[in-house]
């Protein structure tokens, strides 16, 4: 038995991540709740049922090899043989060093044994709330079919690569140079565009644009919820924060990307990114005359800042903060001139991350980042130097990641059983539609 697998220590640093890994799911139901409290109330009901089945088809798919995705950057730089082939053999889910208690795993072999199960967990639910994102900018119009498809192959294939190629210390373009903290390029900027083209080949919801014969149209029906909704954001987004860092106890905390930080420094940025946008918001609210962007302001602020979170001032977290409802406002204003319906993930997930990324690249330029402790040359330390221009690439990359398979697997479905529901169900209502045993106590309700 190797005791020292459950030192203090490793057992603090893994409950610290548990809490970070387990809070992940309060996006997904601040996402569930935010989405029913603007959706039509006859389409309710089956816009949880879809996120629900969704995310978990997403965490099952990530669940499989994506941790096992996310080590290969790892493998490489410590020149293991046939990386990728040994961190799938390792990390799987069924594999001895995900599967065996810590105190019977040697620790040369698997260092942090318990916190390394624990990073299992922490992407299965990042991967639950990368489509519970996606799928926030498709409800009241999407077959349940196609929606679960892409939910399983996101999770098992792209969103694990957008990780590997962003997120982490040693991961290719981190190792050029890209910075990242949250989990800002590998969720919002990737979820964002992923419902960015699935909104444009689903159309826009009925009454959005134009009158409709019958009169529908989309509209808020419980503010109560999208309200409630968006502080169970505002609660998981310093807690996840946490789960991105690099915990050494007695040398110091590192944000993902190995740049020197603090718990203390990144919390209390945190809080000036959720205050700044929440200020910035109500202000965008009283002049446009939309009280949603009370609440959205927030989660504006905080996605425009995740990048910065572990490198920046307070002082800077409060100016990006603030330009984070504004750079929405103008992402949902673009949209809509372009006639796409989603007025939520593209406004405040791609238009603050992707402007919230590369403005770290010019407040922060030369900043030196990447690389693991004891490796040397190319891997080295603080190697790499933040820039503008690679943190465009970073941007480029994820949304072109997302874009072509989300674009691929919307033409397979119009092209078969169909991508969007029906007229007739859009007029009914989804909860009548796809449960009419219970039709008479849903409308009732």
């Amino acid at each position: 038995m190797y005791t020292e697998q459950v030192s203090t220590d490793n057992i603090v640093s893994a409950f610290i991540y548990f809490v970070s890994a387990v809070s992940v799911l309060f996006v997904v139901i601040g996402l569930g709740l935010i989405d029913s409290g603007l959706a039509r109330k006859k389409n309710v009901l089956h816009t949880w049922v879809q996120k629900f089945v969704a995310c978990l088809l997403g965490g099952a798919g990530m669940g499989v090899c994506g941790y096992a995705i996310w080590q290969w950057q790892f493998y490489t730089a410590f020149g293991v043989d046939g990386a990728l082939k040994q961190a799938l053999s390792d990390w799987w889910l069924g594999s001895h060093a995900v599967t065996t208690a810590s105190v019977m795993l040697d620790p040369k072999a698997v260092p942090e044994a318990d916190v390394q199960q624990v990073f299992v967990v922490f992407f299965i639910t990042f991967a639950m709330a990368t489509i519970g994102l996606i799928h926030s900018g498709t409800i009241e119009r999407i077959k349940s079919a196609p929606l679960y498809t892409m939910a399983f192959i996101a999770g098992l294939i792209f969103c694990p690569l957008a990780g590997y190629l962003t997120w982490g210390p040693v991961s290719p373009l981190t190792n050029l140079g890209l910075h990242d903290f949250e989990g800002v390029l590998p969720l919002y900027v990737f979820a964002g565009t992923w419902s960015l083209i699935v909104a444009w080949r689903l159309g826009p919801r009925a009454g959005v644009f134009s009158p409709d014969p019958l009169g529908l149209k989309p509209g808020a029906s419980n503010y109560a919820s999208v309200a409630l909704g968006a502080f169970f954001i505002m609660v998981a987004v310093p807690l996840v924060a946490i789960g991105s860092t690099w915990i050494a106890p007695g040398k110091g905390v590192s944000g993902i990307s190995m740049t020197q930080s603090g718990i203390g420094i990144i919390l209390v940025n945190v809080f000036c990114a959720l205050l700044g946008g929440g200020i910035a918001g109500a202000i965008v609210a009283c002049l446009t005359k939309e009280p949603v962007w009370v609440f959205f302001g927030p989660v504006a602020g905080a996605v425009m800042c995740g990048t910065l979170f572990d490198i920046g001032t307070s002082l800077q977290c409060v100016l990006f903060g603030m330009g984070g409802p504004i750079v929405a406002m103008l992402t949902s204003r673009l949209i809509s001139l372009l006639k796409i319906d989603e007025p939520k993930v593209v406004p405040l997930g791609l238009g603050p991350g992707a402007v919230g990324a590369i403005l770290v690249g010019f407040v922060h330029w030369g900043k030196a980042t990447a690389g693991f402790p004891d490796l040397t040359g190319e891997f080295a330390p603080g190697h790499a130097h933040i820039t503008p221009l690679l943190q465009l690439e970073g941007v480029l990359a994820v949304m072109a990641l997302a874009a072509v398979p989300a674009l691929l697997i919307c033409l397979v479905f119009e092209k078969t059983s169909g991508l969007r529901i029906s007229r007739q169900c859009e007029v009914d209502g989804m909860d009548v539609t796809y449960w009419s045993k219970n039709a008479e106590e849903i409308t009732a309700k």
